[in-house]
């Protein structure tokens, strides 16, 4: 492993700007109801997924190949993204409409999952406050493609900036459902099993009103499709909470969200800059230490 690889984005990417925000937590209910209004996306986790019964620890894996994939080493990133390829290339789901058996690799359906999440990570950073220009959130969108390649689609046929993630929202919601299984990841997440006994303590209205976010930050599009209120003021009372809930959490302390691979990324970051920032010896001829025969 280089000391100084500062992996696939770096610290002055917009990446590692979005990604260090602790709101990024509400996203992934967002990002998994989205994902679920794909009818083929459903049958393949439905089929081969464990999720009903560790949905915990899928969103602990989840979280760690993500941190992985932004703060890790470059070696670490594609090694996580191998991973992901053999786990998905080893799956097959079936289609409940055609009765078509189908692989969980095929790229519009990583294409779905990959551009609903990082939609999700920067619409939820952007609502909450973070303050991205237009470009930056542009740039943001490019520098995922990379992210992109890693599960084995072609960077090119990822939407690259905010515009082509409009259009792809567009050519894609006629493919859109809302299929018994994407009503039962709602219901799933609502309510899921609390780990370590918590089901009946404060934590659990805690996940209540964190899962109630993630929800209405949805598009009014997929609210509507789960049945849900699309209104503009749903809109405007979700982005004040979401803004809310940003500035609580940025008043705790830093370590509380920060993880390993974050202190590492950060750690070969600040030798990145010494380094950098250290005098260069000067070469024997500018010293004038001249060989003499």
């Amino acid at each position: 492993m280089m000391a100084g690889d500062l992996g696939l984005f770096g610290p002055e990417s917009i990446t590692w700007r979005v990604h260090a925000d602790p709101i990024l937590l509400i996203s992934a209910p967002r990002a998994l109801l989205l994902q679920a209004l794909h009818p083929r996306a459903i049958a393949g986790v439905m089929q081969n997924s464990d999720f009903k019964r560790d949905p915990w620890g899928r969103l602990q894996r989840t979280i760690t190949y993500v941190a992985t994939v932004v703060y890790g080493t470059t070696a670490q990133a594609e090694a996580a993204g191998r991973h992901v390829r053999a786990i998905h290339a080893a799956m097959t789901a079936v289609d409940p409409a055609t009765g078509e058996r189908f692989r969980a690799d095929e790229p519009e359906l990583l294409r779905w999952v990959h551009v609903t999440e990082v939609d999700s990570f920067v619409t939820t950073a952007q609502r909450a406050g973070l303050g991205l220009t237009a470009d930056e959130v542009d740039r943001y969108y490019t520098e995922q493609r990379r992210a992109a390649a890693l599960v084995g689609l072609d960077p090119e046929s990822v939407p690259g900036t905010a515009a082509e993630v409009a259009e792809y929202y567009a050519a894609t919601r006629p493919q859109l459902a809302t299929t018994p299984g994407a009503m039962e990841v709602l219901r799933f997440l609502v309510s899921p099993p609390m780990p370590y006994g918590l089901g009946l303590t404060p934590v659990r209205f805690a996940w209540w009103s964190f899962s109630a976010l993630g929800v209405s930050l949805l598009p009014r599009w997929a609210r509507r499709l789960y049945l849900l209120p699309g209104l503009p003021t749903t809109d405007l009372s979700a982005t004040a909470s979401a803004y809310a809930l940003r500035h609580a959490m940025r008043a705790l302390p830093r370590r509380v969200f920060e993880g390993p691979l974050y202190r590492s990324a950060m750690a070969r970051a600040e030798r990145s800059v010494a380094r950098a920032d250290a005098p260069r010896p000067r070469s024997a001829t500018a010293r004038g230490d001249w060989l003499t025969g």
